[in-house]
C-alpha cells in the first residue's frame, strides 16, 4: 500500500567553481535536508560543475566520470549515513567516445539503486548537448526505492508528455526532473516570462495528466559562456513541487540557493485518479500515429 505522506527536499544550487566545492555544498544540503526530516532529496542537473554545454569543446569531456565512480561513491556514502533516498545527476563516461547525461538513484545505501540516461537531447544555442551526450538506452523505467517507485527524467525530457506518460504507465508514483534551464540575458523581459511560465506549465500538465506529484529541481545563478561567444545563461531557479492536480505544494525563488522542503500526501494520487480516470479512458486502439515523426 502507498504510504500516507512523504517529506521531500529539492536542493537548488549555483555552481561553486569546482567539483569538490559543489559536492561539499551538496553534502551540506543533504545534511540539512535530513535534519528537516526529508526522506527523498532531488539534486539539479549536472550538479558537479558549470553547465558546460554552452559551447562545444573536446576538453569538457574531461569532466565526465564512470558510474560507479568518485562522485557516486561520495554521494552514496552520504545517502547511507543520513538514511536518505537521493537522486543525483552526473556526466557519465561509459566508454571512450561514449558519454551520457545520467541520473543516479541511491536508496538509503551507498549502493546504486538505479540509473536513468537522458533520452531527449537538445541542440540549441547555448544548449549544445548533442555534442556531448549519447541519447539514453535504458528506456523509461521507474526506479523502485523504499519511499516509492520513482519516475526519474532529466531536463529536456520535461517537455515531452510521452516520457511522463510512459513512466506513469510503468507504475511511477512520483515524477522527478533534475534540470538546468534559464534565460538568455539579452532576451526581452516578456520573452523571459513566457519561457519560464511555459516550463512550469508543461510540467504541471504532466502532473495533472498522470495524476502524480512532480518534483523539478533547477539551477540558479548566472553562468558565463566559456567560449566568450554568448552572453551566458541566467538559470531561473524556480524549483517546485506540484501535486497530482498540478497544484503548487512548494516553489523556490529565481535567484538564490535554496533548500526546498515539503511534505507530499501520497494518497491523493489514488483519490485524484478516481475522479479524473485519464488512464481508464485512454484510446490505446487509436494512438498508432504517435509512433510516427509527423503525419502528412
Amino acid at each position: 500500500m502507498t504510504r500516507k505522506t512523504l517529506k521531500v527536499a529539492l536542493l537548488q544550487e549555483t555552481d561553486r567553481g569546482s567539483r569538490d566545492a559543489n559536492l561539499d555544498a551538496i553534502e551540506t544540503g543533504l545534511r540539512d535536508a535530513a535534519k528537516a526530516g526529508a526522506e527523498l532529496v532531488l539534486l539539479q542537473e549536472l550538479h558537479n560543475g558549470p553547465y558546460f554545454c554552452q559551447h562545444e569543446s573536446v576538453d569538457e569531456f574531461d569532466r565526465a566520470e564512470a558510474i560507479p565512480g568518485p562522485s557516486t561513491g561520495r554521494i552514496g556514502k552520504l545517502a547511507e549515513a543520513l538514511k536518505l533516498v537521493v537522486v543525483a545527476s552526473l556526466f557519465e563516461k561509459r566508454a571512450a567516445g561514449l558519454y551520457h547525461n545520467t541520473a543516479v538513484v541511491f536508496d538509503r545505501s551507498a549502493a546504486i539503486a538505479g540509473t536513468y540516461r537522458k533520452m531527449h537531447i537538445p541542440d540549441d544555442p547555448a544548449f549544445y548537448e548533442k555534442f556531448y551526450f549519447t541519447p539514453g538506452d535504458l528506456g523509461f523505467v521507474p526506479v523502485d526505492t523504499s519511499v516509492g517507485r520513482l519516475g526519474v527524467l532529466v531536463c529536456w525530457d520535461q517537455w515531452y508528455p510521452e516520457a511522463a506518460r510512459l513512466m506513469a504507465l510503468a507504475g511511477a508514483e512520483l515524477l522527478l526532473y533534475p534540470t538546468a534551464i534559464g534565460w538568455d540575458p539579452n532576451d526581452a523581459q516578456d520573452e523571459k516570462d513566457r519561457q519560464r511560465e511555459a516550463w512550469i506549465t508543461v510540467q504541471r500538465g504532466h502532473a495533472v495528466a498522470n495524476g502524480l506529484p512532480l518534483l523539478a529541481c533547477n539551477r540558479t545563478g548566472h553562468e558565463f559562456d566559456a567560449s566568450g561567444v554568448g552572453a551566458g545563461i541566467r538559470f531561473w531557479g524556480s524549483s517546485f513541487v506540484a501535486g497530482p492536480q498540478g497544484e503548487f505544494l512548494a516553489q523556490a525563488g529565481t535567484d538564490a540557493r535554496e533548500l526546498l522542503v515539503v511534505e507530499i500526501d501520497m494518497q491523493r494520487s489514488e483519490h485524484v485518479r478516481r475522479i479524473w480516470p485519464f488512464l481508464r479512458d485512454r484510446r490505446i486502439d487509436a494512438y498508432d500515429g504517435l509512433l510516427r515523426r509527423f503525419i502528412d
